[in-house]
């Protein structure tokens, strides 16, 4: 693929270097798979996207919802930056295509992998707070937070899940991690959602945060309740 900031008009920003946004569409495996430096993928920018979103997210937060409570902000927060967000975020953008995956993980349909999108999502966040500053970086964040069609960004499933249960049992809920997979710097998590012992969704995540509420986002989709 020829990365060039042209073929990502959806991005909304043009990059004055090429190779910062080359490297954020750089996964791991394309790095190992063709004898590169590990600061060639996009792990770095990853990192660094990551604190920029979540300070840019809160400051949008705070000034569009002013009536609501640290609480709540926090929760909408969780919601509108966790991985299946972004995901759905990058998709909009229609990043899967032009990632840099590695042989194997693109026939694994790596492009479609809502960890792989996401982090790409925080590596481009990243490289326009790098390639532009903290103000290009903060107009790029505020077009992804506001919600096609007007929709209020998504609650806490977890909160929402519970809240329903409680209309029609008093028994809890149960969250259990089934699985933990991967190296200790990219773990994947999987996550169950129980009611009287019947599994109600199942949930996968970077954390177990995240396959928790991935969990609940399943359950309320089942409408068991």
């Amino acid at each position: 693929m020829a990365c060039r900031a042209s073929n990502l008009p959806e991005l909304g920003y043009v990059f004055t270097n090429l190779d910062i946004l080359r490297q954020a569409l750089t996964h791991s495996s394309f790095v190992y798979e063709n004898n590169l430096g590990p600061e060639a993928c996009n792990e770095r920018l990853e990192f660094l996207g990551d604190a920029v979103l979540e300070l840019l997210a809160s400051d949008f937060l705070y000034s569009h919802c002013p009536k609501l409570t640290e609480g709540e902000l926090s929760k909408v927060r969780a919601g509108v930056v966790c991985e299946a967000s972004l995901a759905s975020y990058a998709r909009r953008l229609g990043l899967g295509v032009y990632l840099r995956l590695g042989r194997g993980e693109a026939a694994g349909g790596g492009g479609e992998k809502d960890s792989i999108l996401s982090d790409a999502l925080e590596a481009i966040i990243g490289a326009i707070y790098l390639d532009g500053g903290l103000e290009a970086a903060r107009i790029f964040v505020a077009d992804l937070l506001v919600q096609p069609m007007g929709q209020a960004p998504i609650a806490d499933p977890k909160s929402s899940l519970q809240e329903k249960v409680q209309k029609a049992s008093r028994d809890p809920l149960v969250y259990a991690i089934i699985e933990e997979t991967g190296p200790a710097h990219q773990k994947k998590f999987t996550a169950t959602v129980s009611h009287c012992e019947k599994v109600l969704g199942i949930g996968a995540g970077k954390s177990k945060k995240e396959a928790e509420r991935q969990a609940a986002i399943e359950a309320l989709e089942g409408n068991f309740f």
